[in-house]
């Protein structure tokens, strides 16, 4: 289905892909793996087309139709989500326009025309009853409902939807399309459990191929059964899913740590006898000869070992017992989320947020904060809670990393701030590069780092583990569950949250919504 041989790509000093070759054969689902900034949108980008490679050649099989869905597409306004979704079907619709005009011109033509015209109609009338046509609009019904867009409804104006509700219209256009090659970069980010449990099953059923970037580990395990993993520009393939990939990859490193050491061990014992035999008439040529052999030794090479983020929360002061309460609140903006409900958040609490999109989850976390007023009822946030906010929203900004911290904290030195951002997993290219173009994982490893230069009691995190690789969530999952302060966290990863968290609140038990 596509060839990658030998590509090459590169920005400035910084090596993306050196010399990598891919293949996708028929019906194989592929996860495309590596550490944050490894460079697996950009191999997205390359064989999309939206980027040219440096060097080497990407070959599409012949006829083959490819969807893609990235982390930054954009929908017009004026359009409901459903004009969007019947877009899916633009190629059938402008088919069934050339059958009914063929049907017309069948009332003035010769038996030849006719023949031909009855053939032409027959071909159009078979793709159009095998692709579904007839049944386009309960595929969009159950499509929508699977991956929640049934709750926001589908003649909402797709100007009115959040970023994370956007991306899911367009993976909904995108599997509506049913390409015979699905491209798919971080697609349950914005999803929460039921929606990833669909689009799992669904994409374990698809028949065609796909390749899919993920740090879901989970999702991986359940959907692939072939892995690329791409580390210090360096493409390799592994057959099975992640566990298995996981297995193999530390099992190579395992034998390559061997060879290496055995290999150091005789290049010091062969150094040795040259030094001691070299300036000797009688053993001279015996020292060449070892000399030779050490000449042509192919040498084995330990890659560097990543930078691996350690993050850590510093505690300040101790606040009231009661740091947040609501009294029959009611979430919203121009309508209600919610009926009006009751709560409270005591100190020392870790409370995970979880429930289906569009419920008003972010919403909470503003309201609690004082961002936006409550739609009703009251919040009171404790006189003495000092609080740290993590948002979904990237740093659009064209500042570097080392800019954007040294800006929200002067009094910092150049190496103080850099050292902050190393210690986020973050290398002296990612420090210099502006934050626009980092890729999803690095922006919020330098969003991560603005938090942990304060010290706070009340931490707040909207799905901190969106783009986050396994690395860096092993690192933060580990800082919440030391951090000795309050933690309210918005997750659709229950792998994440489960062992660190006191309290688990569904927002499905407050929503006045049929869910």
């Amino acid at each position: 289905m596509l060839t990658v041989t030998n590509v090459s790509h590169g920005f400035g000093e910084r090596q993306i892909l050196d010399n990598a070759s891919f293949r996708m054969k028929k019906g194989e689902h592929i996860g495309l793996i590596g550490a944050n900034g490894e460079g697996k949108t950009t191999f997205l980008n390359i064989i999309t087309g939206k980027e040219p490679a440096d060097e080497g050649s990407i070959v599409w099989a012949k006829r083959a139709t490819v969807g893609y869905l990235d982390q930054h597409s954009v929908l017009e306004k004026g359009q409901t989500i459903r004009d969007v979704l019947r877009t899916a079907f633009d190629e059938m619709y402008k088919m069934e326009a050339d059958m009914l005009e063929m049907y017309n011109r069948m009332g003035d033509c010769t038996d030849e025309e006719m023949t031909q015209l009855m053939e032409d109609v027959g071909d159009i009338q078979d793709i159009l009853d095998h692709s579904g046509f007839y049944t386009i609009d309960s595929k969009i019904e159950e499509y929508s409902n699977g991956l929640g867009l049934g709750e926001i409804g589908l003649d909402r104006d797709v100007s009115q939807l959040s970023g994370g509700q956007r991306t899911k219209v367009l993976l909904t256009k995108l599997l509506l399309q049913n390409p015979t090659i699905l491209i798919l970069d971080e697609p349950t980010n914005h999803l929460d459990e039921n929606h990833i449990r669909w689009l799992t099953t669904f994409l374990q059923n698809y028949e065609n191929a796909f390749l899919l970037v993920s740090h879901d580990v989970p999702f991986l395990n359940d959907v692939t059964n072939v892995i690329y993993h791409v580390e210090n520009a360096v493409l390799t393939r592994y057959k099975g899913n992640y566990d298995d990939f996981t297995a193999m990859y530390e099992l190579k490193k395992r034998q390559l740590e061997q060879a290496y050491e055995k290999q150091q061990k005789e290049i010091a014992h062969l150094e040795d006898f040259i030094a001691r035999n070299k300036a000797r008439v009688a053993t001279t040529n015996m020292a060449k000869s070892r000399q030779k052999k050490l000449d042509k030794m192919e040498i084995i090479e330990l890659a560097k070992e990543k930078p691996k983020p350690i993050f850590a929360f510093e505690y300040s002061r101790a606040p009231g017992k009661v740091v947040v309460e609501g009294k029959n609140l009611v979430l919203g903006y121009n309508e209600p989320l919610t009926r009006p409900v009751n709560f409270i958040v005591e100190r020392g609490q870790k409370i995970a947020i979880k429930g289906v999109n569009g419920l008003g989850k972010s919403t909470l976390l503003k309201t609690m904060l004082g961002i936006i007023p409550a739609f009703d009822g009251e919040v009171h946030l404790d006189y003495y809670a000092e609080p740290a906010y993590f948002e979904q929203e990237h740093i659009a900004s064209g500042k570097s990393a080392l800019n954007e911290i040294w800006d929200m904290y002067p009094s910092m030195t150049n190496a103080g701030v850099r050292g902050a951002l190393a210690k986020c997993g973050l290398t002296t290219q990612h420090i210099e590069t502006q934050c626009k173009v980092l890729s999803g994982g690095e922006n919020a490893k330098v969003r991560l780092c603005a938090i942990m230069l304060k010290s706070f009691n009340l931490l707040v995190l909207d799905e901190p583990t969106n783009h986050l690789d396994v690395d860096a969530k092993d690192s933060l999952k580990k800082a919440i569950k030391d951090f000795k302060g309050t933690v309210i966290l918005v997750s659709h990863e229950p792998e994440f949250y489960q062992d660190i968290v006191t309290d688990v609140w569904n927002l499905e038990d407050w929503t006045t919504k049929i869910v």
